[in-house]
């Protein structure tokens, strides 16, 4: 028996990973594709879908198919919440596109309604699957860094603006550079930390770059009327066992410290740093040590001949987390504490205040 799933949002999202990832399964089957301009809908499903797919503009007449077991939600922020939601109610399992959602309180709504329903919710968080990821997730749990204290969260960009879809709307999006792409970075530290308890958060964001008209980008200049976003943000996160994680995040910087999805973990034992390749520092015998950790092409070997890309393993723990009724990788209550930090980096550069949770 194959698990049926739904696609909310047929974009670039949908067509560059979600897709192309459950393609490669055998257990499941993409019976529906839901998007607000129809031929993408359509062009989808003709690609990926079953010979009698549902082609909607409508996400309800999607929840309302009892026999769909699984939804995707690849749509803008904005949305996130009222999809999943709502496909939760209807006795869905949902994998969310990050952000979880553009707010707190719209994501712990998401968080309540999966408990409420007893059903999966999950959040696409794919660095987790690299292999540079697991090797130092091993690590951490081995007590290899000792206690993590100082972590540094990276996404920064020199000119990469996404200068189509809705990146640059803050209303359909919430934010950024930090909601876009310190959101992976920050779920990365958390998660390989294995802390989630915040004391108070500062932050500041950016709408510098972003004002230049005709600047050099790598998709093409963007228009600064309609960059309503910031262009650069960084927070300081001071946990509540006293560890500190800053974050930096950029889409316009001029910096040539570029890097994404990337983490540095300093501990009591050793340290780790994704700079260039993942590095393990630390002392032994009297002597300082640096190893360079050489990984081939593969991440996870699951002996069956399939990818080992991020985005394919992910698919495949979050199918194989609802046919074994197991705990999926990424926790809903995971990402709600990285949607409340991003947010209160938000609010605290609009007051000037520290955030205390």
């Amino acid at each position: 028996m194959k698990l049926k799933i739904g696609i909310i949002g047929c974009g670039a999202i949908a067509t560059a990973k979600h897709l192309p990832a459950l393609s490669k399964l055998k257990n499941v089957e993409v019976v529906a594709f839901c998007d607000l301009i129809l031929e993408k809908a359509s062009h989808l499903a003709k690609k990926y879908g079953t010979k009698n797919a549902m082609i909607t503009t409508d996400y309800q007449q999607v929840m309302n198919n009892s026999e769909i077991d699984v939804i995707h939600v690849c749509t803008p922020n904005n949305s996130h919440a009222e999809i999943s939601i709502a496909a939760l109610n209807h006795g869905k399992h949902v994998m969310c596109e990050k952000p979880m959602a553009k707010t707190y309180e719209e994501a712990k709504a998401m968080y309540e309604a999966s408990l409420k329903n007893n059903k999966q919710l999950s959040v696409s968080y794919q660095n987790r699957f690299r292999a540079d990821t697991i090797y130092l997730k091993k690590l951490c749990e081995s007590n290899y860094l000792g206690e993590i204290y100082y972590a540094k969260a990276k996404a920064l960009r020199r000119r990469a603006v996404p200068t189509w879809g809705v990146f640059l709307d803050e209303q359909k999006q919430g934010g950024g550079p930090l909601i876009d792409v310190a959101t992976h970075a920050l779920d990365l530290t958390l998660w390989l930390m294995n802390n989630y308890e915040v004391d108070y958060v500062v932050g500041t964001t950016y709408h510098k770059l972003s004002r230049i008209e005709n600047a050099a980008n790598e998709w093409g200049s963007w228009d600064p009327k309609k960059f309503t976003v910031e262009d650069s943000g960084f927070g300081f996160v001071k946990m509540r066992n006293g560890a500190t994680i800053v974050i930096e995040s950029s889409w316009a910087l001029n910096t040539l410290d570029i890097g994404e999805a990337k983490t540095t973990l300093c501990g009591t034992q050793a340290g780790a740093d994704m700079e260039n390749g993942l590095s393990i520092n630390g002392e032994e015998h009297g002597q300082l040590y640096t190893k360079k950790i050489e990984f081939g092409s593969a991440g996870i070997d699951f002996n069956d001949g399939g990818s080992k890309e991020p985005h394919d393993v992910e698919a495949k723990l979050w199918i194989d987390s609802i046919v074994n009724q197991t705990k999926c990788v990424v926790q809903p209550y995971e990402a709600l504490v990285v949607t409340q930090i991003l947010e209160a980096i938000y609010k605290s550069s609009k007051t000037g205040k520290p955030v205390y949770f």
